[in-house]
């Protein structure tokens, strides 16, 4: 970051007046194809959307499609959808097949500086003019015509250094959110199957009805008509807001007692019956309110949350792919609380793998809201920058 911080610096420091440039001034658009299945392809499924690197070794694949082909720093531009933002810039020669556009930038620009160009908000505007409803394409016509700003190329090339920075910055940190996910399920696989256990235990584990170790309940909605029963001070808490610390909506007192809502504490375990994300499963962020969508349980002191959060967890596509016809409908709280639980006597060794697995999530938790600023900071500065 602190390399990150003195480029920055730099940029604004040598800001001189940009020039205003059409884009077909700048770049010469690549039309010669090939077919040479010795050089990679790289289609649309091999980028990640985006951020602008591939997702595989490209160089392992296998395809003699047609495409266009493309050099070293030339710049690829995915013109199909193209708010699915599917760019690239190789460092390999290749075929970009599908509706790409390759680009490559003429003497008046640096190839860095075009890449980073076809990412700022003014190009995205242009570039989504597009013709077509449900297969939309840019316009070549329209994007080759929009004047875009050019400063000189000295300031080109540490506007490049400082994105370049960026963008890396935002690959480790995903490639770190990757990798402790990676641990996370290995350590739950071999934990829950007893495959690993901690040498202080040997006792096996033994099988318990989810609702032989919980109390359990639902809730239910106040009814919408009745004005008074919204807008207090008490979350309202539904399917979707389950690993939500906010809510869309709030109860009033008189809309808590007037209907079968239920109150559930932070910590809780909420399981989501309804909805698109029925299956998922969290522990309560905040005090407040559910509905008729969510079961709460309130482990017995013997058993720990945690441990019984993450075997829920782990059960998840196993119940929905039972019990849901293609991953949609509603589950009961009848069937949920009928599960099996493998679970250790101890309630320490429960706590003990609870607590491992939640550090571990709030680990990634840390990341993500790395990424998601690293992701703002970027936006940000491709919006002001390139004004």
């Amino acid at each position: 970051m602190a390399e990150f911080g003195c480029l920055y610096s730099e940029v604004l420091l040598t800001r001189n007046a940009w020039e205003k440039r059409k884009f077909k001034d700048l770049v010469v658009r690549v039309n010669k194809t090939s077919d040479d299945s010795t050089i990679p392809s790289v289609e649309f499924e091999d980028i990640i959307s985006k951020q602008g690197r591939l997702n595989k070794d490209v160089r392992l694949k296998i395809n003699s499609k047609q495409g266009i082909y493309f050099e070293p720093q030339d710049v690829l531009f995915g013109k199909l959808r193209p708010y699915l933002q599917n760019w690239l810039f190789p460092s390999f020669y290749g075929r970009a097949v599908g509706d790409f556009w390759v680009l490559r930038a003429n003497s008046s620009v640096l190839s860095e500086y075009l890449f980073v160009l076809i990412q700022s908000p003014r190009f995205q505007i242009v570039a989504n003019i597009s013709s077509g409803t449900k297969m939309p394409r840019s316009d070549w016509n329209t994007v080759s015509n929009t004047s875009f700003p050019i400063p000189v190329q000295s300031e080109q090339r540490k506007i490049w250094q400082l994105f370049n920075v960026l963008d890396n910055l935002i690959a480790a940190t995903q490639h770190k959110i990757d990798a402790l996910e990676q641990i996370k399920e290995k350590l739950s696989q071999n934990l829950f199957d007893q495959s690993w256990r901690f040498k202080e235990y040997s006792t096996p584990w033994k099988e318990n009805k989810l609702k032989d170790i919980v109390s359990a309940y639902s809730g239910g909605t106040p009814s919408a008509n009745i004005r008074t029963y919204y807008g207090g001070h008490i979350p309202f808490i539904r399917s979707a807001e389950i690993h939500s610390s906010t809510t869309a909506l709030t109860l009033t007192q008189e809309g808590l007692q007037n209907s079968s809502a239920k109150l559930v504490k932070t910590g809780d375990i909420l399981y989501a019956l309804y909805g698109a994300n029925s299956g998922d499963v969290d522990r309560s962020k905040i005090n407040g309110a559910i509905n008729q969508a969510i079961l709460a349980m309130r482990p017995s002191k013997e058993n720990d949350p945690n441990f019984i959060l993450f075997q829920l967890m782990r059960m998840k596509d196993k119940i929905v792919s039972t019990y849901l016809q293609g991953g949609q409908g509603n589950l009961s709280g009848r069937l949920i609380l009928a599960l099996n639980l493998d679970m250790p006597e101890s309630t320490l060794e429960q706590r003990t793998i609870g607590r491992l697995l939640q550090l571990l999530c709030e680990l990634i938790g840390v990341n993500q809201s790395k990424y998601s600023q690293l992701e703002l900071l970027k936006k940000s500065l491709l919006q002001n920058l390139f004004v």
